[in-house]
């Protein structure tokens, strides 16, 4: 398999997902189950596939208050100011932003709380056949905390991709069905003020290399220019 970069071609394991370039989609044994989210959330994906273009780049809310780590800040949804593109902290460390599901307008803040890494057998349930030879796994594990004062029951946070030591797009893996060892969860109902869930993407490194950061690329980023973990 050749190894993974940003022009790499789409790997689609199920035919009914739709994929971009650097994903993979996978259809696990238990995915008549349902999801982990919630089973009244909006239909969503349990992981984000990558879109083939970038979103659009919303405006962010016109604020000039600083963004923090929790609390409600500035205007009725708490959101502040967006920091800029490209944010780099440590994992371990939140960073809070104007966040938007759909009509819902919101504030979170996000953490990357770890990086972990897997066994090659660990993707034996997700069917991925040849096109996971020589791929590791590894779970990015974070979590999010509403920080504004909007309910944000069911909505969803899934834009986050992992890094490889290099800097380049480590291949993510899309879901459908349950994952225990890398539960994508949608926000559950009551996800008001200070509540917080914790939820996983899968991404694959080659052996040679390693999933060494994340990167949240959703609204109001896009790929490539977005908050950044290592």
């Amino acid at each position: 398999m050749k190894h993974i970069s940003t022009h790499r071609r789409t790997l689609a394991i199920a035919a009914l997902a739709a994929v971009s370039a650097l994903s993979l989609t996978a259809c696990n044994d238990d995915a008549s189950n349902g999801d982990t989210a919630a089973t009244t959330a909006p239909a969503a994906p349990t992981t984000a596939a990558v879109p083939t273009a970038a979103p659009t780049t919303p405006a962010a809310p016109a604020t000039s208050a600083a963004p923090a780590t929790g609390g409600t800040t500035g205007g009725a949804t708490g959101g502040g100011a967006a920091p800029a593109a490209g944010t780099t902290v440590k994992i371990g460390e939140p960073i809070q932003f104007p966040y938007k599901y759909g009509k819902t307008e919101g504030a979170v803040s996000l953490v990357v709380t770890d990086i972990t890494k897997g066994e090659a057998a660990d993707l034996a349930p997700l069917n991925l056949g040849d096109k996971a030879k020589g791929q590791v796994p590894y779970y990015i594990n974070f979590k999010v905390t509403n920080t504004g004062s909007t309910d944000m029951s069911f909505a969803s946070l899934t834009q986050m991709k992992g890094l490889l030591a290099d800097g380049t797009e480590a291949n993510q893996v899309s879901i459908i069905g349950k994952f225990a060892k890398c539960p994508n969860n949608s926000f559950p109902s009551g996800f008001t003020n200070g509540k917080s869930v914790t939820s996983c993407v899968l991404a694959l490194a080659p052996e040679a290399s390693k999933v060494a950061g994340a990167e949240y690329w959703g609204d109001p980023y896009t790929l490539g220019k977005g908050l950044n973990w290592k």
